[in-house]
């Protein structure tokens, strides 16, 4: 009986272990399968989250240069609603950016573009810190590859514009923006010592201003219709040394966005900035190229007092999660003592995105500028956080 009784009692405990073993398995099964089913919603299904919750997206950034070393960091964005219980409330984003590299070089910029309630004011903030050397070829439309003049560069810089709801989709604001650079000649002799090239040790201003918006774009990360245009201008009075600059500062940016077919939208910018004063140091001049604007020439490949440009790029969304995306453009700096000298710039993209609610694109593009005579042809691949414009 006795004897009876523990087989009995150890077959009850054993098939309690099992039964409790298989249960902790199935939960643990269970967690496991809601873990990977939330990961596919958030970056694979092309179910759109009701929740209206917010996003928020890391990319490495890795690379390497024979002037900085081997760079390392990371860009990421987050995408949220300043009020969740109104769909006509437009998507706020907070973007991080910081890289640094084995020569001790460091590029740290934190943007904000936010939409308070009811949209009644846009937010725009930059913060940014650089110690990073960049590559001077003169001043003008007409520089080549063998002047290439590698600087060492400082730049503090703080921006604020804050802008306002007049009325529907109208907007107008103030602006404030402080800038700080130090340079370094690292290669004596070179073009940078061109007697045209104001600044060369560096210097500091700020600028107060002011903007008009109006803005109909049904989406601010992922237009597909809609109208945005925006004018801003700022002065710089002599807060600082006299060889600092005192001046103006100008910039005209259009958009407009027009949908084609299902999923299929053009999308055009026309924009114009320009600096004014007597004399302009070469930090406040106008760049051609970059991964916004004139894609496919290094950022300050041509640098003038003003600089125009115009784009245009057919967005093709075929599925939820991805797109694809034709884009050529034109532009050309220019001032009294450099004529302009419009260029080509042409390529294609692929996008991925992370967050449909927010409508928020990883942007993989390739771009094509002009091969001038003796060198390769101007190009740039670009991994960026947001579209172009």
């Amino acid at each position: 009986m006795i004897k009876h009784f523990h087989t009995k009692f150890f077959r009850i405990l054993f098939t309690a272990s099992v039964l409790f073993a298989a249960n902790c398995n199935s939960s643990q099964a269970q967690e496991q399968k809601n873990i990977i089913q939330k990961i596919i919603k958030k970056f694979i299904s092309s179910e759109k989250d009701s929740s209206r919750s917010a996003s928020f997206m890391v990319l490495p950034a890795v690379g390497y240069a024979q002037e900085t070393g081997f760079e390392y960091g990371l860009a990421s964005t987050y995408n949220f609603y300043m009020d969740k219980e109104n769909l006509e409330s437009r998507t706020s984003n907070i973007t991080l950016i910081g890289t640094l590299t084995t020569k001790k070089q460091k590029n740290i910029k934190l943007l904000s573009d936010i939409w308070t309630k009811k949209n009644e004011y846009h937010i725009l903030s930059e913060l940014r810190y650089r110690d990073w050397p960049f590559n001077f070829y003169g001043i003008g439309n007409d520089t080549w590859k063998t002047d290439e003049d590698y600087l060492e560069q400082k730049l503090y810089r703080v921006k604020l514009d804050v802008e306002k709801k007049i009325i529907p989709n109208l907007y107008a604001g103030v602006n404030v923006n402080y800038e700080h650079f130090q340079f370094q000649d690292v290669e004596a002799d070179g073009i940078f010592t061109s007697p045209e090239v104001l600044g060369k040790d560096g210097g500091q201003y700020a600028a107060l201003g002011a903007s008009v918006l109006y803005d109909t774009r049904n989406n601010t990360t992922y237009t597909s219709q809609g109208f945005y245009g925006r004018v801003k201008y700022a002065y710089a009075p002599k807060f600082f040394q006299d060889d600092d600059f005192t001046g103006s500062q100008a910039e005209i940016d259009i958009r407009g966005y027009y949908p084609l077919a299902n999923k299929l939208v053009l999308a055009a910018q026309g924009l114009y900035r320009g600096t004014y004063g007597k004399n302009v140091p070469f930090y406040v001049m106008r760049d051609l190229g970059g991964d916004m604007t004139m894609r496919g020439y290094y950022l300050g490949r041509y640098k003038d007092k003003n600089y125009l440009t115009a784009q245009a790029e057919l967005r093709y969304r075929f599925h939820p999660r991805v797109g694809v995306t034709g884009f050529l453009g034109t532009g050309s700096t220019f001032s009294e003592d450099h004529k302009a000298r419009f260029l080509p710039s042409y390529g294609g993209g692929l996008r991925y995105f992370f967050s449909l609610e927010h409508s928020s694109s990883i942007r993989f593009d390739y771009s094509y500028g002009e091969k001038r005579p003796g060198e390769k042809r101007q190009s740039g691949f670009y991994l960026s956080i947001s579209e172009a414009f």
